[in-house]
């Protein structure tokens, strides 16, 4: 399933910290902890708190957000739905990217081990 080109460039333009909270609610709420949730997005992006504190400062958008991101060499073992789209199969770089972490926040919350969420192979 490919996404529209609408529904790339509102991604694109959504800032991570408009979401950011949102994904600590999520988490938060299902017994997991702020500092899991930095160790997810920092396996992602390579960012640590400091950094990640600074993007989110500075209101960057997702577009730019993951132009700074170092990603995860092992990010492409995540797979499945996210919001109703296969990961795998979608096209945009940007749009993918998102979704990772969104799938990664997802695994979190509902409870599943580190290890796994962190894939290594």
């Amino acid at each position: 399933m490919t996404t529209t080109p609408e529904h790339d460039k509102k991604i694109a333009e959504m800032t991570f910290s408009s979401v950011y909270p949102h994904y600590i609610t999520k988490v938060e709420k299902k017994g997991r902890t702020k500092d899991e949730l930095h160790q997810v997005i920092e396996w992602l992006t390579g960012f640590d708190q400091k950094k990640l504190q600074d993007l989110i400062d500075q209101k960057v958008t997702f577009k730019d957000f993951f132009s700074h991101a170092d990603l995860n060499p092992n990010a492409h073992f995540i797979k499945g739905v996210i919001c109703g789209y296969r990961i795998e199969d979608i096209e945009t770089p940007l749009t993918q990217q998102v979704r990772y972490l969104d799938k990664l926040v997802d695994e979190l919350a509902k409870g599943r081990k580190m290890e796994k969420i962190l894939r290594s192979e």
